[in-house]
Formats: structure tokens, C-alpha cells, sequence
């Protein structure tokens, strides 16, 4: 059973930095394509980032309104995705979901979530 589990969420002031984290169990990480969707306070779920098992393979991709301030990476060795966040913003509040596709490559909706972190940005 896959479980994926996140870290790092906290308050922050605007233009500071955040990482998250999320640890993956139950399947083979390295074969999975994986990213992070957030939902802030009455809106609907959104992607942030994606990255593909293998750069090989594929791309990072990012939503336009974090791309040139969030890095998605992930270390396969340790099982785990991350998300740096700088220059953070007060819209950037929300609750921050991992997700994993079991596909090397993102394709369709995503086929596992974690629980979610909260991220609150004050200005």
C-alpha cells in the first residue's frame, strides 16, 4: 500500500523560504513520476510541479504563477520529493498535497495523495 507522507509546512513571512518534504512507502519510488498540488482557502486543488521518474524521460513542469521561485527535486535513494519554495508570497497559502502517478511519466490524475501540509504565508 502506498503511503506518502509530507513534512515542512509552517508560517512564513512574505519572501522568506520554505522546503517541504514527502516520504514515500510502498512502492518503487524511482519508477514513479511524482509532484506536489496545493489548495488554498476556498478554491479548488491545483498543480504546482511535477517531475518525472527519470530526467531521461522527461521534464520538470511548474504552474506559471511559481515558476522562477518553487524547485521541485526528489532523491531516489532516500525515497523522497521536495519542494524549495522561495520568495514566498501571501497567495502561496495553502494546503500543500504530494501526489504520485504509477507511471515514470505524469499522465492523467495522479493515483496516490498524502495528507497535506498547511503552508500560511503572512505579509
Amino acid at each position: 500500500q502506498v503511503q506518502l507522507v509530507e513534512s515542512g509546512g509552517d508560517l512564513v513571512q512574505a519572501g522568506g523560504p520554505l522546503r517541504l518534504s514527502c516520504a514515500a512507502s510502498g512502492s518503487i519510488f524511482r519508477f514513479n513520476a511524482m509532484g506536489w498540488y496545493r489548495q488554498p482557502p476556498g478554491k479548488p486543488r491545483e498543480l504546482v510541479a511535477t517531475i518525472p521518474a527519470n530526467p531521461s524521460i522527461g521534464t520538470t513542469n511548474y504552474a506559471d504563477s511559481v515558476k522562477g521561485r518553487f524547485t521541485i527535486s526528489r532523491d531516489n535513494a532516500k525515497n523522497t520529493v521536495y519542494l524549495q519554495m522561495n520568495s514566498l508570497k501571501p497567495e502561496d497559502t495553502a494546503v500543500y498535497y504530494c501526489a504520485l502517478w504509477a507511471r515514470p511519466i505524469v499522465s492523467g490524475q495522479p493515483n496516490n495523495w498524502g495528507q497535506g501540509t498547511q503552508v500560511t504565508v503572512s505579509s
